[in-house]
């Protein structure tokens, strides 16, 4: 079996060698084809982490809150319902019960990263005669950071978040006025109001959010908020971001509290990326399908023009089995060797068009992601696709009589 391998090799090199113009004619084909797949992967891997980039930037990938409030029919001394007119109720503030216990659990639940416990509600904002509503939200920076990176977005002063101190967007300072070292007053449903220094000033990168964002100490927003002790949120940084919503779906069966994760508050977003996968997915199907018909065409005319040497090999005592891997081992190196030059052109492309491509404020449009394993899977795949096309071709070459491939 190994005498006859290196025959199959020597004479599959030698019939592409003889057929130059139409080797370089497929391998170009099959390139190319690799080039759009290896192109449109790649943009796509980096346009889904700049997405995710810019969602999860600013927010948990699971948040959990106390259940919603809801209110039940009156009844009599009897059990007798005297009023069945039920309204929805206002959603007061309140705290997760029990939450230490519950972030203690989920500390050690496989799949999460981080657990912070935040205490968020609407203030009033307030320097001189100029007050602005916003949200203020009460963290504790050692575990929150890690979820949402806050010091990257600071544009000036710093990220410190002290009993005294207040981080806040920058459209928000800039309609207050104030500035790094200014103080700001914050005032509360409840009343209470709390004077603090400005440590900071974030950019998210979305003016709707810089005019309303406040981040302050949790003890502070506990204070202000009359939840002494209590929070209003939990949240949690997973290992993988695309099973938020399975983990969040467990942990709301677990506990008494509302379980939300990104996919779910960002479901449209989400639909997108979605259908951008799919249509991805869609045009490798079809690329490679257009590459396998290419090989099979130009093997099929190769069976055909090469119909005598085959009968003379068949009659020289050559068994089908070797007359079938001559032509597969075409199709692979066939498929192989495109693959190669369609890798090159697919990542030449890909950088000229990252630097080309820019936004709005010049920014680059896409992360350049370029993984090794989008090679071997694009390489792997495109030899696949140039044996199997080249089977049927290759069970026409074997199955030839070698008196009439002879006589022609």
């Amino acid at each position: 079996m190994n005498r006859l391998l290196p025959f199959a090799w020597i004479t599959a090199v030698r019939f592409l060698g003889e057929g130059r113009l139409q080797t370089w004619f497929i391998v170009g084909g099959v390139a190319i084809g690799v080039g759009v797949i290896v192109f449109m992967s790649a943009m796509l891997a980096g346009l889904e982490r700049n997405f995710l980039r810019r969602v999860l930037a600013a927010q948990a990938q699971i948040q959990l809150l106390p259940p919603e409030q809801v209110a039940r029919p009156l009844r009599g001394g009897d059990g007798v319902v005297t009023d069945p007119v039920v309204q929805r109720p206002a959603q007061r503030l309140a705290s997760i019960d029990q939450w230490r216990r519950i972030a203690e659990l989920l500390r050690t639940m496989p799949g999460i990263d981080t657990v912070s416990p935040t205490a968020a509600g609407s203030v009033l904002a307030m320097r001189g005669e100029t007050s602005r509503s916003a949200s203020m939200t009460g963290i504790d920076p050692q575990t929150y950071f890690r979820i949402v990176a806050i010091p990257d977005f600071v544009v000036a002063g710093t990220a410190r978040l002290t009993s005294e101190d207040i981080v806040v967007g920058i459209e928000l300072a800039r309609e207050l006025g104030a500035a790094v070292g200014d103080r700001i007053d914050l005032r509360a449903a409840s009343g209470a109001v709390r004077s603090l220094r400005v440590a900071g000033l974030l950019d998210f990168g979305n003016k709707g959010a810089n005019q309303r964002v406040a981040f302050v100490a949790l003890r502070t927003a506990q204070s202000l908020m009359g939840l002494i002790g209590g929070v209003t949120a939990i949240d949690i940084a997973v290992h993988d971001v695309f099973a938020a919503e399975e983990i969040a779906r467990r942990i709301a069966a677990a506990h008494d509290v509302r379980a939300e994760s990104w996919i779910a508050t960002n479901a449209q977003f989400f639909a997108a990326m979605r259908a951008q996968i799919a249509t991805n997915t869609l045009i490798r199907v079809f690329v490679g399908l257009s590459v396998a018909f290419g090989i099979a065409a130009v093997l099929v005319v190769s069976v055909i023009q090469r119909s005598r040497d085959i009968g003379i090999l068949r009659a020289m005592g050559t068994r089908r089995g070797q007359i079938l891997r001559v032509f597969l081992i075409q199709g692979g190196i066939l498929g192989f060797a495109g693959s190669l030059l369609g890798a090159a052109l697919g990542t030449a492309a890909l950088v000229w068009w990252h630097a080309v491509a820019r936004q709005a404020d010049g920014g680059e449009l896409f992360p350049l992601v370029i993984e090794a394993r989008l090679f071997a899977a694009t390489a792997l795949l495109a030899t696949a696709t140039g044996v199997l096309a080249a089977a049927a071709p290759a069970l026409r070459a074997a199955r030839l009589d070698p008196v009439v491939a002879i006589r022609g």
